[in-house]
């Protein structure tokens, strides 16, 4: 119980060092704040995941406590982002959209992995303070993250296509929904892919974060890596694009409907 209580400290520091980073830079004037709060809200989603990830390795949770976890979690990012993408599928279908340049979208994907790495070294030195069992033994295998698959290449790569497809299909039409619940249904959503995919390929459907927590481990090769984090939910993104926007409209005799990035996050 002791480890569970230092990790939801540990995720409390996350957020709060994140949060007082996106006060900070609403200070700041023109882009520069859009980046900032890029750059700490991507950093407090990987930060988060690092020992989450580690939380859920140990097995010492139940089921229903872990999924609770997420979940919380999950309401807490959405609330806290402030219309950050935190993910570069997103920056991408912005630019396609043309509601960003390629300037701006480079910039924001670099802020992104720039955070990744440093939620990577914010995990490492946490774990090197060694507050906890599970830290400590996490110290004496040097902090080193195994073979993250629990299938082949290919069906991990499908479940992560899959995994942002549906999210992708819940941003589209999650205005819909009372506002008050939009929210919930984003964290329900994912909570419940989480459950479903997690042990195949851990349910990440974010390049970004896949970056952090994922790339680092032993067992497959980068290239590996790339097509099921990254590939896997840019095609995903993609199809779901595709087909809400261009097919179904198609095969119904209307105009395709074009829902710009922006809004979506709004939504969010």
């Amino acid at each position: 119980m002791t480890d569970l209580w230092v990790s939801l400290a540990v995720l409390g520091v996350a957020l709060l060092l994140s949060e007082l980073t996106r006060r900070t830079a609403a200070l700041l004037p023109g882009v520069s704040r859009v980046y900032l709060l890029e750059a700490a809200s991507t950093f407090q989603l990987c930060g988060c995941c690092h020992e989450l990830k580690l939380l859920g390795e140990s097995g010492r949770l139940e089921l229903l406590v872990g999924l609770t976890i997420t979940y919380t979690m999950t309401v807490i990012h959405l609330l806290t982002f402030r219309g950050a993408s935190c993910n570069p599928s997103g920056v991408l279908e912005g630019f396609c959209r043309g509601s960003s340049s390629g300037k701006s979208a480079s910039v924001l994907i670099l802020c992104q992995f720039g955070a990744a790495v440093a939620a990577q070294h914010f995990a490492a030195a946490v774990w090197s303070l060694g507050l906890s069992d599970l830290h400590l033994r996490h110290q004496k295998f040097g902090y080193r993250c195994f073979d993250p698959l629990g299938g082949t290449v290919l069906e991990a790569a499908a479940v992560e296509l899959v995994c942002a497809f549906m999210v992708q299909a819940v941003a589209a039409h999650v205005h819909r929904a009372p506002e008050k619940l939009r929210v919930h249904c984003f964290a329900a959503v994912i909570t419940a892919l989480v459950y479903i995919g997690g042990s195949i390929s851990g349910a990440v459907f974010n390049p970004v974060l896949a970056f952090s927590i994922q790339f680092p481990c032993s067992g497959h090769t980068y290239l590996e890596y790339c097509f099921i984090y990254w590939l896997g939910p840019m095609l995903g993104v993609a199809s779901c694009v595709l087909l809400f926007e261009k097919v179904l409209p198609f095969l119904s005799g209307k105009t395709s409907v074009n829902v710009p990035a922006a809004q979506k996050q709004k939504t969010q």
